[in-house]
């Protein structure tokens, strides 16, 4: 929480004025602003740089296109058009001149030029690389143009002509909705960029609507697109679209939705225990011909039997082309190139899968990157803990994937060339099936030696058909040691959701470069301490390439960042990195200081459609925020200029919350006040005086992560005391809503040693160190909560945990960690009297303002970050 603990203090007021009258009066001087033009598309570049030299000939613009300034400023496609075809490329710019850059002008002039319209096409499509799509569909309109000449001048322009064409929704009616588990995807067909439509949506036996993140623009399909989050599994919505153009409303609409269950339907006669069915080597899932249908799925459990592939086998498990299959609690070991394998599948579930020791191992280098031996010609690349290729609708959760046989090069030596924890290409044959993946819950990682190429790596990354393809959501997870990306979502983006991730320890965080769709959304992640095995990093968020590989918007929202280099930075494809970002909300904090490191935003071509606002940006080598974007009204919070406040967000990392104003709240994507899906379940009153203390008797005691070594505890006769010794860390099932008034009380004794004394809160059975308060101890970790001061004595300990953690949690753990535990000098540690209950202290009354302090303007507090 911030320093001064209410909103409305005196002390935020002299914070918040000293940090606008910085602002005003050191704008000019320390935030980078962009000192040329924003990028536009090729056409209105060069329509610019026509105005700027003032050439109106056909010849001064051949001469034109020949300067370094054009030449470089191009897109590749686009350079070889003009280059290739000066003359056409120097018609339709001055048709568009003459005409306002009226799209109906070069329609006619297309129709005009016989036999030359397969090149005139192709000329104008590579100058229009964003809205291309849409101007082939009004030539395709055309009665004077041949549908044939369209497709052939499209495929020579890099484009892809199936999406031409009005593309045809999956229900006929226009528009597309897509459930998973916590989130939806709407799509509304044949719109134009003019267009608008607002969304709400409730559960079904709901009174009160809620406002959703209103649709945007895509313009590669001419659609309106967006999706609504933190929904509910297994729960029928309702939802309004109110769709306009130019602020008239045309239509209101309303259509229903239930979101996925969080499992399956199991056919009970295909039920299989790996015990009765494993006869050791592979798991062939096609040979054994186990298979479900829509209505019951076949479901595989791992009951202690550990499925270890030999020599020659590609894969530990072999799931084939088979269908609706569930794998539950699977450990492999082993695997020629995979882990789990499968091949144009569809409705598969992987749950609680422990996978290792899969992929090959280099025996010969060549320049720094590794080949199988020295007879192989091709590198060691593309080794998977799972890869289900070309496959869609998909769980993968609570697994693990660690510990691959091999290990990829660094940059050093080039490109990464190595294994990946996960391999996705969600691009199957079938429409209906592609894409669809949820990926939640799960902890994929490397090690400092043994790095993954990329954690989770996409196929197909420069096509629309690539990685997860649409309709896409990963989250929950916690992804480590790469010497390359933490995640690729590279390809379509179509409504991909990755949000509530911690990503660390990669060269860089997230690779949206290109979007070839989207809209994407990257909200409430933890993405810190980057870094490959050299200690290099380039940026947290990685975009690029809409001009070369046109052209989706990513949403970035209220995610925590805190690296040495750069949080959204420009990466190029095909020589191209421009993007298109909507950015707010996030903190974005570096430490390095140079020519291109060290920014909150990086963005070298300043694409104009980019909006940034309210984001904290701060590098703390140089103390003042560095940015290159285009900045606008509100693209920095206030507290970008407060070294206090970066100091304290460096402190709380995931725990900090940042004040907004109402107006930069975004629908449906804050979580205001830790309300989950502004839906949260509603809190038992309880205060001091009521709450009694927490009896242990009564409740299921279990050992928490895999932290209990001893499993050494006691509990006294009236139920209200637990006692711990050596190294042990206990749970216990307590379930409630942390609010900004939910108060700890406990009385604590020790003897004096340990590594960690104290108490977590936590939503499952992983450590998440924001949520560990240390009372006592010799270990370094995050310093919250209070410290107890005797020895061999119970002292009382009452705090605000609220301050540090907010929304649900569902057990409580006590903490001995004593690592060097033995003989006479183990260590013990009481806990008794626990009682969580409300403060009734709470003040929300504003103070009275003297004639010098400045009206407050309201504000929220926003969970930043992963939320809890």
């Amino acid at each position: 929480m911030l320093a001064c603990p209410s909103i409305y203090s005196s002390c935020f007021i002299r914070t918040l004025f000293v940090s606008l009258v910085i602002l005003i009066t050191t704008s000019c001087s320390i935030f980078h602003a962009p000192e040329k033009k924003p990028t536009q598309q090729p056409a209105q570049f060069l329509l610019h740089k026509m105005h700027e030299q003032q050439v109106s000939s056909s010849q001064a613009l051949l001469t034109l296109f020949k300067t370094k300034a054009v030449q470089s400023h191009l897109p590749k496609q686009t350079k070889k058009a003009v280059n290739k075809y000066p003359k056409i490329a120097a018609d339709i710019l001055l048709t568009l001149d003459k005409n306002a850059e009226s799209q109906s002008s070069i329609i006619e002039l297309i129709e005009q030029k016989k036999k030359k319209q397969n090149t005139y096409i192709y000329v104008v499509l590579t100058m229009y690389p964003v809205d291309g799509y849409r101007l082939a569909e009004k030539l395709a309109a055309s009665d004077k143009i041949d549908n044939e000449t369209i497709t052939t001048a499209s495929l020579r322009a890099g484009f892809d002509p199936a999406i031409i064409s009005p593309p045809t929704a999956a229900n006929n009616d226009g528009y597309r909705i897509v459930p998973l588990m916590e989130s939806a995807s709407i799509t509304l067909y044949n719109q134009t960029e003019n267009a608008s439509a607002d969304i709400q949506f409730k559960a079904q036996n709901d009174t009160q609507w809620q406002q959703g993140l209103a649709l945007q623009w895509e313009p590669i399909q001419g659609a309106l697109s967006g999706s609504i989050v933190y929904l509910k599994p297994n729960t029928q919505y309702e939802v309004k679209v109110s769709l306009s153009e130019n602020g008239v409303l045309l239509s209101e609409e309303q259509y229903s939705f239930s979101t996925r269950a969080e499992s399956p339907p199991i056919d009970p006669d295909k039920i299989y225990y790996l015990s009765e069915i494993y006869q050791g080597g592979q798991l062939d899932i096609e040979a054994l011909g186990i298979e479900g249908n829509a209505n019951g799925w076949a479901k595989i459990i791992g009951d202690g039997v550990t499925i270890q592939a030999e020599d020659g086998d590609k894969s530990a498990v072999y799931i084939g082309r088979q269908n609706y299959i569930m794998l539950e609690n699977i450990t492999t070991k082993g695997g020629f190139r995979y882990g789990i394998h499968g091949y144009k599948a569809h409705h598969v579930w992987i749950k609680g899968a422990n996978i290792s020791e899969f992929g090959r191992v280099a025996t010969e280098y060549r320049k720094g990157k590794g080949y199988e031996t020295i007879n192989n010609t091709g590198l060691i690349n593309y080794d998977s803990g799972i890869y289900l290729e070309r496959s869609g609708v998909v769980v993968i959760e609570n697994s693990e994937i660690h510990s691959p046989n091999g290990k990829a090069n660094s940059w050093e030596y080039g490109h990464p060339n190595g294994p990946n924890a996960f391999q996705i290409w969600g691009y199957h044959d079938t429409e209906a099936y592609r894409g669809q993946y949820i990926v939640r819950n799960n902890r994929f990682y490397g090690t400092p030696e043994k790095r993954f190429n990329d954690v989770i790596e996409g196929r197909s990354n420069f096509k629309r058909s690539g990685a997860f393809v649409r309709d896409s959501a990963i989250y929950n997870n916690y992804l480590a040691y790469a010497n390359d990306d933490l995640i690729e979502m590279d390809g379509g983006q179509a409504n991909v959701l990755f949000y509530n991730n911690e990503l660390t320890q990669g060269y860089c965080g997230i690779s949206t470069a290109p979007n070839m769709i989207g809209p994407s959304y990257i909200f409430h992640n933890y993405i810190h301490d980057l870094g490959d095995e050299r200690g290099k990093e380039w940026t947290a968020i990685k975009m690029g390439g809409i001009m070369t590989r046109p052209a989706g918007i990513t949403n970035v929202f209220e995610n925590l960042i805190i690296t040495d280099r750069n949080g959204i930075g420009a990466s190029r494809v095909d020589n191209d990195d421009t993007f298109w970002v909507n950015a707010q909300n996030n903190i974005f904090i570096h430490h390095d200081y140079g020519s291109t490191s060290g920014y909150g935003i990086y963005d070298k071509q300043l694409y104009e459609a980019s909006t940034f606002k309210n984001n904290i940006i701060y590098n703390t080598n140089a103390d003042i925020p560095l940015a290159r974007a285009n900045i606008d009204t509100d693209f920095y919070h206030p507290l970008s200029v407060s070294s206090d406040t970066v100091e304290e967000i460096l402190n709380a990392g995931n725990a900090f919350k940042l004040n907004v104003e109402p107006k930069f709240i975004i629908p449906n994507f804050s979580q205001v006040n830790s309300a989950i899906g502004n839906q949260a379940a509603e809190k038992p009153v309880n205060d001091e005086a009521t709450v009694s203390p927490i009896n242990f008797s009564t409740l299921n005691v279990g050992s928490f992560d895999n932290q209990d070594r001893y499993k050494s505890y006691g509990i006294n006769n009236d139920g209200l005391q637990i006692t711990l010794s050596g190294n042990t860390w206990k749970s216990v099932p307590y379930t409630t809503i942390v609010t900004s008034e939910t108060m700890v009380e406990v009385d604590v004794m020790h003897t004096g040693r340990g590594e960690i004394i104290g108490m977590a809160f936590e939503t499952d059975n992983k450590l998440s160190y924001s949520h560990l308060f240390k009372f006592f101890g010799s270990q370094k970790v995050r310093d919250q909560g209070p410290k107890t001061t005797k020895v061999n004595e119970f002292e009382t300990l009452r705090f605000n945990v609220g301050q540090y953690i907010s929304g649900p949690i569902n057990r409580l753990v006590f903490v001995l960690d004593y690592d060097d535990a033995h003989g006479s000098k183990v260590p013990s540690a009481s806990f008794r009297n626990v009682k969580i209950y409300d403060s009734a202290s709470s003040d929300t009354t504003l103070p009275e303002q003297s004639e010098t302090e400045i009206p407050v303007i309201p504000t929220n507090s926003v969970n930043i970050g992963i939320l809890d």
